[in-house]
């Protein structure tokens, strides 16, 4: 009896520590699908305004959810996540982009996740890269750059991490378009951030897990 006691919260211990692993995006709607857009086609948003939770920041212009079965000049543009994503790009081709605000703990370490996507397009209006810069608090965390969508007309993600620390008990996350003014595609999608938690064999005390073995 006394054994199968131990086991049972063994196992009650363990699934807590799998359920907090589990964290929750911080970031609400990562994959960018409100407001909805006309299928097939896209929305534009200038500086200054909201799309759902996130706010147009940046330099003066705008950026585009956009469909997922957008297609244009012989190019498909699929969604790495739900049915849109978010074109930085807009139709100024500047250093615009989106921020949002989430709750932290001070000092706290937390996972950021993010897709790239890109056509490769010399010569043509969608230029052969997708430059996207990451800013934490307004300083500049990281440049993602996919060059991945050569020998392809459809849209190729690519996946980015980083650690963010947090300063305070809020932490602002912005993206914004990296690309030179003559390329009119910067995707971004699947934009997750999530505290990072420890295995559970690290955060309990070993000697817990041995006596409730026994």
């Amino acid at each position: 009896m006394r054994r199968s006691m131990r086991a049972g919260l063994l196992a009650a211990v363990l699934g807590l520590a799998g359920s907090e692993a589990k964290a929750a995006n911080l970031l609400k709607d990562g994959s960018f699908e409100k407001p909805t857009v006309p299928v097939g086609g896209y929305t534009l948003f200038a500086t200054g305004q909201k799309i759902g939770p996130w706010t147009v920041v940046g330099a003066t212009g705008n950026v585009a959810p956009v469909s997922g079965t957008f297609t244009q000049n012989g190019f498909t543009f699929p969604a790495r996540s739900g049915k849109q994503w978010l074109d930085l790009t807009g139709n100024s081709n500047t250093a615009t982009g989106v921020s949002q605000t989430v709750a932290t703990i001070s000092g706290g370490l937390y996972d950021l996740t993010f897709y790239v996507g890109n056509v490769v397009n010399p010569g043509g209006i969608f230029g052969t890269t997708s430059t996207v810069k990451v800013f934490v608090d307004g300083v500049l965390l990281m440049t993602a750059v996919n060059t991945s969508g050569a020998h392809t007309t459809k849209q190729v993600w690519k996946k980015f991490s980083a650690t963010v620390t947090a300063n305070g008990a809020t932490t602002t996350i912005a993206f914004l378009n990296g690309d030179p003014p003559n390329d009119t595609e910067c995707g971004l999608d699947a934009v997750s951030m999530v505290p990072q938690v420890a295995a559970a064999d690290e955060s309990l005390e070993p000697a817990l897990f041995e006596d409730l073995a026994k």
